[in-house]
């Protein structure tokens, strides 16, 4: 699996707090957790680093920190970004992935239809072969729409418009 790395978007301790509201698949820990222990290829972790003062993602903040289950972690990468997409942050993903011969990207983290989702449009746009582990997401009800709509729409936009295929942790792990 040398020419697929997994990339976890912003498993960050901040989205535990409650301001974030109701959120879908209380799983998507122990599936990160599960996809790290099978993981033998590249591993990049990304965290996002808010601009906006008292946010639980600021880099003051605690909540800015990795949440515990990517303790077990042995990252090859491991760097900040203040948007939506990880191919936009402090490293440039694309040349990293690019000069190591990578063209395949497994994705998993927070928020599903945010940073994920993001992530997995622009890798598609850059021609990488893209796997969404669905089940190691999550995100929260936003306006009108509940997490678990918001979760799904991802599945089938990402699907649907050939930016990634969808998968489980099972999938990727054999377990």
């Amino acid at each position: 699996m040398t020419n697929t790395a997994l990339i976890i978007v912003d498993v960050q301790q901040g989205f535990d707090d409650p301001a974030w509201g109701r959120r879908n698949n209380p799983d998507a820990e122990a599936n990160i957790a599960a996809l790290l222990d099978a993981w033998d290829g590249p591993l990049v972790l990304v965290r996002h680093d808010s601009t906006k003062p008292g946010s639980t993602l600021h880099p003051d903040s605690p909540g800015n920190r990795f949440k515990p289950e990517l303790d077990r972690a042995q990252p090859d990468l491991v760097f900040g970004k203040k948007v939506n997409s990880a191919f936009h942050g402090e490293v440039d993903l694309h040349a990293w992935l690019t000069n190591r011969g990578i063209t395949d990207i497994v994705l998993a983290g927070i928020q599903t239809n945010m940073c994920v989702e993001t992530t997995a449009r622009v890798g598609g746009n850059l021609g990488y072969r893209v796997k969404l582990v669905l089940d190691a997401t999550f995100t929260f009800d936003l306006e009108d729409l509940t997490a678990e709509q918001l979760y799904e729409t991802t599945a089938t936009n990402l699907r649907g418009g050939g930016f990634a295929e969808i998968v489980s942790t099972k999938d990727i792990t054999g377990r």
